[in-house]
């Protein structure tokens, strides 16, 4: 049996559409919720109410503050865990907020920048950014001098600033996509 040209390529043709809409749809599966997104990555907000803490323990990953591999940050105690698989915690640290906060929700990281200047002036390394709120940006990133600053309370800023050596661990750790924790 001789099959003409023209058939042979519409059934390679169909064949190949159907393997590019599987595929598309596999993707879209994968893709974290809030993705490119400034909103909140899940529409069931986390407690506002200030998350657990271990009295005796200051450092340790409040409870209720999520599962799994995150960044946790509490805008109370300006602090921020980077969580791993199971729950552990790989690294925390102080960070000095802007003087816009976020709201305690769960976001995904939107957007990066490796080096730029701050929306004070500072040059600025490894910005990792998750959110907007009233338009400002709300991201980490870490001071190119390495000194840490008040921020100008009458300016509207949302750079969380970290050392360098946080940042750094910030950037390798948070990527486009990867799940922000804000708590209380």
């Amino acid at each position: 049996m001789v099959r003409s040209s023209s058939g042979i390529v519409a059934g390679l043709t169909a064949a190949a559409l159907a393997a590019i809409g599987f595929l598309a749809y596999q993707a879209s599966a994968d893709v974290p919720s809030g993705l490119g997104s400034s909103r909140a990555a899940d529409s069931s907000k986390t407690e506002a109410a200030k998350a657990p803490r271990d009295r005796q323990h200051p450092t340790a990953l409040p409870a209720a503050s999520g599962t799994g591999r995150r960044v946790v940050y509490s805008v109370d105690d300006d602090r921020v865990w980077l969580v791993g698989s199971g729950d552990r915690v790989k690294r925390t640290f102080k960070v000095t907020p802007g003087t816009v906060d976020p709201a305690p929700a769960a976001y995904v990281v939107t957007s990066r920048s490796g080096k730029i200047t701050g929306s004070d002036g500072v040059a600025v390394e490894h910005v990792v950014r998750f959110t907007n709120v009233s338009g400002v940006p709300i991201g980490f990133s870490a001071a190119l001098n390495d000194t840490p600053s008040t921020p100008a309370p009458n300016k509207k800023l949302g750079g969380i600033r970290e050392s360098r050596e946080d940042g750094t661990a910030m950037w390798e750790f948070a990527t486009i996509g990867t799940r922000i924790t804000v708590i209380k």
